[in-house]
């Protein structure tokens, strides 16, 4: 981002940003296109510079260059110690410019800054150091045979992958994506998503630096239903992995049936319950963890734990010191480090959130918490941590993602009631609960549908647990752990007759 390369300061880009002099652009082998859209912050809904409007040629263009690449195998045929080296260099140069990165995210995103420089940003570098140790770490196998025979089974890059990411969590989602489908040496391609690249292109630039092929690692910006959709039916991608709304991921399995069955991984929306249950210890680390798990990053977070089940004889303490801990969730500019809570990502999905509140007072939610929209802060998107009480299983913010800093409570009496409700979901990304039985720990946690299950507090594992959704949360595959890097490689048998 600066003139000699050397890295910002978090200071240094906010006051490029106040200057409106922030840029994303395609970084295409051999691209012509100079199309640009003006990109504004959800902080005040200002313009802060111009990223790239790609089109589909461009996509042509991306796919023609990493296909040429991994044919002629500069990246794929690299010995694996050698591009672990430069993996490792990149995620040392991603901590150089960490504070950097981190502004980047706050302010075409909106999120915390303190939030962004200690845990997006960290779990970043720690992605791509975790996958870059893991390259020379994957064996094949040998089958089982007779002495007439001998076969191993062995895995390849799958080819030309695509990675399509999601708003909320640019430059984490990057790292999950792009990181195992590097090692495994395919030749991946990067859409970010519209209102949110500049991170992303800062970590483009810094890869070539560290040595990753320009062709190995593209990066097309531009909007959803013009880059989004040509790839999805791009007759020569091999692969494609999406994260973001159940309904653009039906798209992509759309896009695949029509053009060359191309693999798709998708991870979807969510509607996370989090359950208290009678044998449960009131504490406030437990408060701590429910608020966490409800309204981090503005709850604009797939896994967000926006459904709390609370056995009835627990309910009237829960809430009291549910609202005395929202104290400490400070709402206001993302870029002040006291602020937890910042805008929504736009006005449309502003809307989108404010229209949940309306018609859950319509519907007969009690609002105990919250509500308040602060609409004279910055570009007026900005929502209060809200919670609504005796929220029935009928009513839409019980079924629906609302994605947005809204927690609904419903009370039950019995564990089959707990185990009913949370089940009660198209979604199933992930869960929460709290007892101090440790049988009905292991019972209950083998009866909630969900991909990662938690248990005394809120969690989505870590980079060596796998992490997706069952039911309309997921389909196809996983990000993190080694479980990721399956669907970033095709399985080949080798079969010698003696």
């Amino acid at each position: 981002m600066s003139a000699n390369n050397q890295p910002l300061t978090k200071e240094q880009v906010f006051q490029l940003a106040k200057d409106k002099q922030l840029y994303a652009g395609n970084l295409i082998e051999g691209a012509s296109s100079t199309r640009t859209v003006e990109n504004t912050t959800p902080i005040d809904n200002s313009v802060i510079g111009n990223i790239a409007d790609a089109t589909a040629e461009d996509v042509d263009v991306a796919v023609v260059s990493a296909r040429e690449q991994f044919n002629q195998g500069e990246w794929r045929q690299l010995p694996p110690a050698e591009r672990k080296r430069r993996m490792q260099k990149w995620a040392r140069l991603l901590e150089t410019h960490l504070e950097e990165l981190a502004a980047l995210d706050c302010i075409d995103a909106g999120k915390p800054i303190t939030e962004c420089l200690n845990t997006d940003l960290p779990a970043t570098i720690e992605t791509f150091d975790w996958y870059a140790e893991s390259i020379d770490k994957v064996f094949g196998k040998v089958a089982p045979t007779g002495s007439d025979a001998l076969s191993w089974i062995i895995k390849e890059p799958i080819g030309v992958v695509s990675v399509v990411l999601p708003w909320n969590f640019p430059a984490q989602m990057f790292a999950w994506k792009v990181a195992p489908a590097l090692i495994m040496g395919n030749s991946v391609i990067v859409k970010p998503a519209e209102l949110t690249s500049l991170s992303a292109y800062r970590m483009v630039e810094l890869a070539y630096e560290a040595g990753i092929p320009k062709a190995a690692l593209q990066m097309v910006c531009g909007r959803g239903e013009i880059v989004g959709a040509a790839i999805g039916q791009h007759m020569d991608i091999d692969m494609v992995s999406f994260t973001g709304s159940t309904e653009v991921g039906r798209l992509f399995l759309t896009y695949s049936a029509q053009s060359n069955l191309k693999e798709v991984v998708l991870e979807c929306g969510g509607k996370s319950p989090q359950i208290v249950f009678e044998e449960a210890e009131i504490n406030s680390d437990m408060i701590d963890n429910i608020l966490s798990a409800a309204f981090w990053n503005m709850s604009e977070n797939c896994s967000c734990g926006s459904r709390l089940l609370v056995h009835s004889s627990h309910k009237q303490q829960v809430i009291k010191q549910l609202i005395a801990g929202l104290d400490s969730w400070k709402l206001g500019d993302p870029r002040e480090e006291a602020v937890s809570i910042g805008p929504m990502i736009e006005k449309a999905h502003f809307e989108k959130v404010k229209g949940y509140l309306d018609k859950t007072l319509e519907e007969g939610g009690e609002l105990v918490a919250g509500g308040k929209i602060h609409d004279t802060l910055g570009s007026g998107w900005y929502i209060e941590p809200t919670v609504f009480d005796n929220v029935d299983p009928q009513m839409s913010i019980f079924k629906e993602e609302v994605f947005g800093p809204i927690l609904a409570i419903t009370s039950f009496e019995t564990e089959e009631e707990a185990i009913k409700l949370a089940n009660d979901s198209s979604y199933g990304l992930a869960a929460s609960f709290y007892t101090k039985d440790l049988k009905q720990a292991i019972r209950v946690a083998n009866q909630i549908q969900a991909g990662t299950v938690s248990i005394n507090g809120f969690s989505e594992g870590d980079i060596t647990t796998p992490f997706g959704g069952y039911k309309q949360s997921g389909f196809g595959g996983r990000d993190n752990g080694l479980e990721a890097l399956e669907q970033y490689c095709q399985t080949k048998t080798i079969w010698v007759v003696n």
